[in-house]
């Protein structure tokens, strides 16, 4: 129980913590709307399990011991916020009609921005690793390990969720709508200087 009890407080201090998940959830919702950001979400919610799958089969033990594989995997998951960063901050400002919003991202786009924004974030897998190494058992069954993993997954799921849905309640949605222009620069720079913080790290 314990061990339970330190997995879920750790889990829940790291999912609410911003960052470029959040960020991207953000840009989801409110360029595309709900159903949007929730692929997102989902999308985050996947990349988690592959951190865990990562961690399980001991790649994220070989990463953390391989300082120019480290390297390697940190400029690829760099190079992608500052990609969707430099893309959200040239975005011109969208209808709020559901049909534009549609025209402009596919669902696949969606639920793949926010898989990619975190399987390619080093700093999940060094989580999900010390968590699994720290705060975990030696003997701990592989089975509860995987349920530890399943829950770390649905934490996310439900904390970007929660995003998703507080960021497209329809007065909120459209005051952030009518800055969109503003706060696609604000959002575009936030994920590029995390972008380049995690380069230069």
């Amino acid at each position: 129980m314990n061990e339970l009890l330190t997995v879920a407080l750790l889990t829940l201090l790291a999912v609410i913590s911003p960052g470029a998940d959040f960020a991207v959830i953000t840009r989801n919702s409110l360029q595309y709307g709900r159903g949007h950001g929730l692929l997102g979400a989902f999308g985050i919610a996947l990349g988690v399990q592959f951190h865990v799958l990562c961690a399980l089969l001991g790649v994220s033990l070989l990463l953390s011991r391989t300082p120019w594989l480290l390297a390697g995997f940190k400029l690829l998951g760099a190079a992608y916020l500052l990609y969707i960063g430099y893309r959200t901050f040239v975005q011109p400002p969208l209808a709020a009609g559901p049909a534009e919003r549609d025209r402009r991202q596919s669902a696949w786009a969606a639920l793949r921005a926010g898989l990619l924004c975190n399987a390619l974030n080093p700093k999940t897998s060094l989580f999900v690793l010390s968590l699994f190494s720290q705060a975990v058992n030696a003997d701990t069954p592989l089975s509860l390990r995987a349920g530890y993993g399943l829950f770390i997954s649905a934490a996310h799921l439900a904390w970007f969720a929660l995003v998703a849905l507080l960021f497209t309640q329809p007065r909120l949605h459209a005051g952030m709508l009518r800055r969109q222009h503003g706060l696609n620069r604000i959002i575009g720079c936030a994920l590029i200087g995390l972008g380049t913080a995690l380069a230069l790290r």
